[in-house]
C-alpha cells in the first residue's frame, strides 16, 4: 500500500480512465488485504493532470480551474512533479498524428528538438506529434534534472529515422548512457510486410477480435547512469514476426536471454541524421552527385483535394460532369447532387463564388488532359489554373508538358519501408502518384515568354552547369544524363546498397567515366522508360517469353462473354469508404508454373542475358491466378509481378481496386481487361532486366567520374 501511495505514481488526463485507475488499485490492495483507510483519507499516487505541464518551477503563475477540488489536485500532482525524486518514467504516449502546434510549456518541450549539431536539420511536422513532447518530458526530467534513471516507452516508431527527429535522436545519444531499441514493425498504414512478405500485423492485434491501430511502433529503453560522462550506446532488435501472438510470444521469450545475446549494437551516422535503426549505405556514397546537383528545376504533384470529381478513368464521364459544372441552368443544389466534392466549402476553397467565376469564363476543353494518378494508372484530369478549382494546380509545373519532355520522379524522403525505383512519365503527375515527398525532375524546361505580340519559345535542359561540363566532356546530351540516372535507380543492387541514405534524401548517382559507359547505360534507361509508359509501344514485351504470362483467360474455357458480365470485376478487390477506395482481399490461387510455362521462359531467358537457372530466383519460385469474378481470370502472372512495388503501392492490386464493379460502376471493356495483361509484361521485363541494370550499375560505379 506504501508503494501504491507513495513510490509509484500516474498522471491521467481523462477523468474516465483516472477513476476506473483509482477503482482498479483500490481493488487490488483491498483483495491483498491491505485496503485504503477512508478514514485516513488515503489514496493511490494516481493523478488527474496533463503529464506534460507543471514540471517548472512552483513559483510559475497558475490558471484558475472551474472547482477548488481540481485546483487541489493540480497541485499535488505538482509537488510530484517538483519534488519526489523519479527514477523511472514508462508508459504509452498518445499517438495523435494531429496534435496541432503546442503552445506555452509544452511548445518548450518539442522546441528542444528543433535545432541539431551535426546531423542535419528536422523537416517536416512531425516534432507536433503528441508523443514527442512526452519524450522531452521524461528525458528532461531524467537526464537533466535527476541526472539519472530509466525512460521506457511504447511508442509511434517514426522517430526512429524520421526526418522530423535527428534533433531528437541526436540529443538522446548525448544524455544517455544506453539506448535499447525493440521495433514491433506492424504499420498498416504503409502495408507493411513481414520478411515472410505476409502482411505485419500491429502488435496490439487480437485475432478475431481486433486489429488493432494502424501505426507501426517500438519500445525504446533510455538509460541515464548517475556516474560519468554519457556514452550515447545504441542497441536494436527487430521483433517482425507477421502475426501478432507469435510477436508477443518472441518478445517474452526474449527475457530469458542477456541483452547481448539480442542486441545488435548500431553505430549511427550522423549525415544520416542519427537513425536509431540498422543502416545499409555503401562506401563513398557521399562523394556520389546529388540528383538536384544534376537537374537543379523540379516539381510536386497535383494535388487536386476532389479526386473524385475532377478526376475519372472515363473521358466522356469526366467531360458531362464538367460541362453540368459550367452550366448556369443547373442550381448549387443540383451540383451537389452531380458531384458533392465540387459543391464542398472548405478553409481554402469556396466553392460557390469559384463556380460562379468559372461559369462565366466558361468550360475549357482543351484542359481535359491526360493524368498519371497511380503507377500503370492513367487517367483523366481537368486541370484548372485560374482558381483553386484545384487545391495545388502547381501552374508553373503545368508548361512543362510537352511531347519531347520528360519527367523522373523520386523522393527525396519516404514514409514506405522499402526503397523503390523511380518513376517516370510524360504526363502531368498526382503529388501520391508515389510517396508525397517524391518530386518530378524534368528533362527540358519550357522558358517560353508571352509578350504583347508573340510567345518567344525557349526550350532547354534542364541542368546545372556542372552536368552541363560533363555531358560536354563525354561528348553526350541531356537525355543521355536523364536515362542514365533511371537506369542506376532501377538496379536493386544500387537501393540495397544504399538503402538507409535513400530514406533520407535525393538519390545521389555514379557518373560514368567513359562516354561508351555513358551511352550504354543511357540505352538501359530508355528501356526501361518504354516498359513505364503504358501509352508507348515496346518491343520489350513481344515474342514467345510473354504469350503464356498475364493471359486473360475464362475459368470454362472458350472465349469470354463480355455481353454476361464476364469482364465485370466482382472478387472484392475494392470497396468506397465515403470518398476513399480502399483496397480488398480479392481472389487468387497461387500455384506451380506448368512445365509449359516454365520451358518458354527457361528458353527464351538469353534474351535477358540469363540462364534457364536464373529465371525463378527472379521471377519468382510459384505463380498467381488472379480473378475478374468467378468466370474470368489472368492466368500465370509471375510471384515477384504479382507483389511488385513502386511508388508504394502493390501495383497490380491497386489498379484492380479502382476497377471492382461497384467501384468503377460497370465493367471492365476488352481493351482494359488487355492492359493488365500489358501491365503483367512490362513489370516481368523490368525484373528480366534486373541483372543487366546491376551490372550496370558496378560498372559505373567502378569506373566513375568524379564531378
Amino acid at each position: 500500500k506504501r508503494a501504491a501511495c507513495e513510490r509509484i505514481f500516474g498522471f491521467e488526463i481523462l477523468p474516465a480512465p483516472f477513476v476506473v485507475a483509482h477503482l482498479q488499485l483500490g481493488l487490488i490492495l483491498q483483495n491483498l488485504g491491505s485496503p485504503l483507510d477512508d478514514e485516513q483519507d488515503e489514496r493511490v499516487g494516481v493523478y488527474l493532470t496533463n503529464a506534460l505541464t507543471g514540471w517548472n518551477s512552483a513559483d510559475a503563475p497558475k490558471t484558475h480551474l472551474l472547482f477548488p477540488e481540481m485546483e487541489e489536485e493540480r497541485d499535488r500532482a505538482e509537488a510530484v512533479k517538483l519534488k519526489t525524486p523519479i527514477l523511472v518514467i514508462l508508459g504509452n504516449p498518445p499517438y495523435d498524428g494531429f496534435a496541432g502546434v503546442a503552445i506555452g510549456e509544452e511548445r518548450e518541450l518539442s522546441d528542444a528538438y528543433r535545432a541539431t549539431k551535426l546531423a542535419p536539420a528536422p523537416q517536416g511536422q512531425g516534432l507536433n506529434e503528441l508523443y514527442v513532447r512526452f519524450f522531452r518530458m521524461a528525458e528532461r526530467k531524467i537526464a537533466e534534472m535527476n541526472g539519472q534513471g530509466v525512460v521506457c516507452y511504447i511508442s509511434n516508431y517514426s522517430w526512429l529515422e524520421g526526418l522530423s527527429h535527428p534533433g531528437m535522436r541526436e540529443r538522446f545519444l548525448e544524455v544517455f548512457d544506453e539506448i535499447y531499441i525493440d521495433n514491433l514493425h506492424g504499420d498498416r498504414i504503409i502495408s507493411e510486410n513481414a520478411p515472410n512478405g505476409k502482411s505485419s500485423e500491429t502488435v496490439f492485434a487480437v485475432q478475431g477480435s481486433s486489429v488493432g491501430i494502424k501505426v507501426g511502433t517500438a519500445i525504446s529503453l533510455l538509460v541515464r547512469k548517475k556516474e560519468g560522462e554519457p556514452k550515447g550506446q545504441l542497441f536494436y532488435k527487430d521483433f517482425d514476426e507477421a502475426r501478432a501472438d507469435t510477436r508477443r510470444r518472441a518478445m517474452l521469450e526474449s527475457l530469458e536471454s542477456k541483452p547481448s545475446e539480442i542486441y545488435q549494437p548500431i553505430h549511427s551516422e550522423a549525415v544520416l541524421g542519427f537513425p536509431f535503426k540498422p543502416h545499409n549505405i555503401g562506401e563513398d556514397y557521399f562523394s556520389l552527385a546529388l540528383l538536384p546537383e544534376l537537374f537543379p528545376v523540379s516539381f510536386p504533384g497535383v494535388q487536386t483535394g476532389r479526386d473524385n470529381s475532377l478526376i475519372s478513368i472515363d473521358r466522356e464521364s469526366l467531360i458531362a460532369r464538367m460541362e453540368k459544372y459550367f452550366d448556369a441552368n443547373i442550381s448549387y443544389e443540383e451540383m451537389k447532387r452531380i458531384a458533392p466534392g465540387l459543391m464542398e466549402v472548405t478553409k481554402r476553397y469556396d466553392a460557390r463564388k469559384i463556380r460562379e467565376y468559372l461559369v462565366v469564363r466558361g468550360f475549357k476543353s482543351e484542359n481535359i488532359i491526360r493524368y498519371a494518378y497511380r503507377p500503370f494508372d492513367l487517367r483523366w484530369l481537368y486541370w484548372e489554373g485560374e482558381t483553386k478549382l484545384l487545391d495545388e494546380k502547381r501552374a508553373e509545373y503545368f508548361p512543362q508538358i510537352f511531347e519531347e519532355n520528360y519527367f523522373l520522379f523520386t523522393t527525396g524522403r519516404t514514409r514506405k519501408g522499402s526503397i523503390e525505383p523511380a518513376i517516370v512519365t510524360k504526363q502531368l503527375n498526382d503529388l501520391n502518384l508515389m510517396d508525397s515527398g517524391a518530386r518530378g525532375f524534368p528533362l527540358y524546361l519550357n522558358r517560353t515568354k508571352e509578350t504583347l505580340f508573340d510567345a518567344e519559345q525557349s526550350i532547354v535542359p534542364n541542368l546545372s552547369k556542372r552536368a552541363g561540363n560533363y555531358l560536354a566532356e563525354k561528348s553526350g546530351e541531356a537525355a543521355d544524363l536523364f536515362f542514365h540516372s533511371l537506369a542506376i535507380l532501377h538496379s536493386p543492387a544500387y537501393r540495397r546498397e544504399h538503402a538507409s541514405a535513400l530514406r533520407q534524401n535525393f538519390p545521389r548517382l555514379p557518373l560514368p567515366a567513359t562516354a561508351e559507359l555513358l551511352q550504354s547505360s543511357a540505352h538501359l534507361g530508355k528501356r526501361i522508360a518504354a516498359l513505364l509508359d503504358t501509352e508507348q509501344p515496346t518491343t520489350e514485351i513481344e515474342g514467345s517469353p510473354f504469350t503464356k504470362i498475364g493471359v486473360i483467360s475464362r475459368i470454362a474455357g472458350g472465349q469470354i462473354q463480355i455481353e454476361r458480365g464476364e469482364l465485370e470485376v466482382k472478387a472484392n478487390w475494392g470497396f468506397r469508404i465515403k470518398t476513399n477506395v480502399q483496397p480488398g482481399k480479392g481472389k487468387t490461387i497461387k500455384r506451380d508454373y506448368t512445365p509449359d510455362e516454365l520451358k518458354i521462359l527457361e528458353e527464351n531467358a538469353a534474351r535477358f542475358g540469363l540462364s534457364a537457372g536464373e529465371i525463378t530466383p527472379i521471377l519468382g519460385a510459384q505463380t498467381f491466378d488472379v480473378y475478374l469474378n468467378d468466370a474470368a481470370f489472368w492466368r500465370n502472372i509471375p510471384e515477384a509481378v504479382w507483389n511488385y512495388t513502386i511508388g508504394g503501392y502493390q501495383v497490380l492490386k491497386k489498379w484492380l481496386s479502382y476497377r471492382e464493379a461497384a467501384v468503377l460502376g460497370r465493367s471492365l471493356t476488352a481493351d482494359e481487361a488487355r492492359e493488365v495483361s500489358s501491365i503483367v509484361r512490362r513489370i516481368t521485363a523490368i525484373l528480366l532486366l534486373s541483372k543487366d541494370l546491376n551490372a550496370n550499375y558496378e560498372a559505373c560505379k567502378s569506373s566513375e567520374f568524379k564531378l
